[in-house]
């Protein structure tokens, strides 16, 4: 939750009862600088310094200053990704810590083991083991802060922010003052009409230095899920993501891809072996859906069911027409392989809306504003959708779906990518929301 205001050690007060409380010590250990130098301190000379000092080499390994280049910069990558990652909703940071120490160390090895560059095993090893307990150190200190708390002006659609409230203490103000109300931060729906009163105490809470924040930014923040009630630059900003980073995503997708195929066609093979054996049929399943900007294309999956012509055409929970062999691949979403296809051929992305079957996706825009809005970027294997919610086949639920989707739309990022990756293999090791 980013909505929370910095604090320092000032204190002041304006005519409508504003106070701003700083916290010193809070503010620096939230700081980046500081994190960051004395993480360095921490991750890349300490393990260098203990092991010259105890004596255990008695001359500089030709490899050690590279080591301590490339482990500074693994250390500076993987706490970036770690704050990058907490401005998501539904994040919780210690998760997240050795995943990203992971991903950037493990990039370091390959390139100087690829390039040849000599490195120090033991600066390596103990630069990632003291990179992920310093991060620990500074995740446990900032969860001993208070919860951060808001105060909600009781105008405009202020009781939907009610309904969300995790993560952060909500007040909702009775007058126009925010004397004896501890609140980091005003939240309020600045589309709203106000009484000339209300309009006075935005404007003192601006002057004092209390952050005033759109109710709908601060929805957004706590949902993870973008409402749409009109397309226009105010609720989306441009309609139209960033098309550098779509090429970009298109081109390192397809290498990916490419690059993991001489071990995906084998166990594909030996899946759709055993498909065959489990059951009568194809073992690839073949349908119509909706992609990128709305032109129909036909998506590939390992048949999961029975080859049975009549059903629902959406999978119940427990359905009885799933296979022994399609519930397992279904857990671990193995399933979507054949989807690697669709990649290559520009039909799909690895992350981004899940695509609909023709028939459905009819249904939901005759149904849903904006429906069609979601096809504004390639549909995906996976996505912000499906790792936040699940499944959804209703209305009601698809909705939600939408509003997840409208919110990956909206912070179409690397960033957002990476923490998707994350949360996907996490999914997958745990089988949610498999059906």
């Amino acid at each position: 939750m980013n909505v929370v205001a910095d604090n320092s050690t000032r204190s002041r007060s304006g005519p409508a009862g504003v106070s701003v409380r700083r916290k010193w010590h809070s503010r620096l250990v939230q700081s980046f600088p500081v994190q960051l130098l004395l993480g360095l301190s921490v991750a890349v000379i300490l393990p260098a310094f203990v092991r010259w000092d105890i004596g255990v080499v008695t001359e500089i390994n030709p490899g050690q200053y590279p080591s301590m280049i490339g482990t500074s910069i693994a250390f500076m990558l993987g706490l970036l990704l770690l704050r990058r990652f907490s401005r998501f909703p539904g994040v919780q940071g210690s998760g997240y810590i050795v995943p990203c120490f992971l991903f950037t160390f493990g990039i370091l090895v390959a390139v100087m083991f690829f390039w040849r560059i000599g490195f120090a095993r033991s600066q390596i090893i103990g630069s990632f083991g003291m990179s992920i307990i310093w991060c620990y150190i500074v995740w446990y200190v900032n969860r001993l802060q208070r919860t951060p708390e808001l105060a909600v002006v009781p105008f405009g659609s202020f009781r939907s922010l009610l309904e969300h409230s995790g993560g952060v203490k909500l007040h909702v103000l009775e007058l126009p003052t925010l004397h004896g109300v501890r609140a980091d931060a005003v939240v309020a729906d600045l589309r709203a009409e106000y009484p000339p009163e209300w309009e006075r105490f935005l404007a003192y809470c601006a002057l004092a230095g209390t952050p005033v924040y759109h109710m709908k930014q601060v929805s957004e923040s706590l949902t993870g899920r973008v409402r749409i009630e009109h397309l226009s630059e105010n609720t989306l900003g441009a309609l139209i993501p960033s098309p550098e980073y779509v090429a970009i995503k298109r081109i390192l997708e397809t290498a990916a891809v490419l690059l993991a195929s001489p071990i995906l066609v084998p166990v594909g093979l030996f899946t759709a072996l055993l498909i065959r054996i489990d059951s009568r049929g194809p073992a690839i399943f073949r349908q119509e859906r909706v992609g990128y900007r709305g032109e129909a294309f036909t998506m590939f999956k390992f048949r999961t069911m029975r080859d049975e012509p009549d059903g629902p055409s959406f999978t119940q929970a427990l359905d009885p027409r799933v296979t022994r062999v399609g519930r397992f691949l279904r857990r671990y979403r193995f399933d979507e392989v054949p989807q690697m296809i669709n990649i290559l051929r520009g039909e799909m992305s690895l992350i981004g809306p899940r695509p609909e079957s023709i028939e459905l996706s009819r249904w939901y825009d005759n149904e849903i504003p904006h429906y069609s809005y979601r096809h504004i970027v390639r549909p995906g294997i996976t996505g912000w959708a499906q790792v936040q919610q699940g499944f959804a086949a209703e209305v009601e639920d698809v909705t939600d779906k939408l509003h997840y989707d409208f919110y990956y739309i909206k912070h179409f990022t690397p960033w957002l990518d990476l923490l998707i990756v994350l949360k996907t293999i996490h999914v997958m090791l745990t089988g949610r929301g498999s059906r």
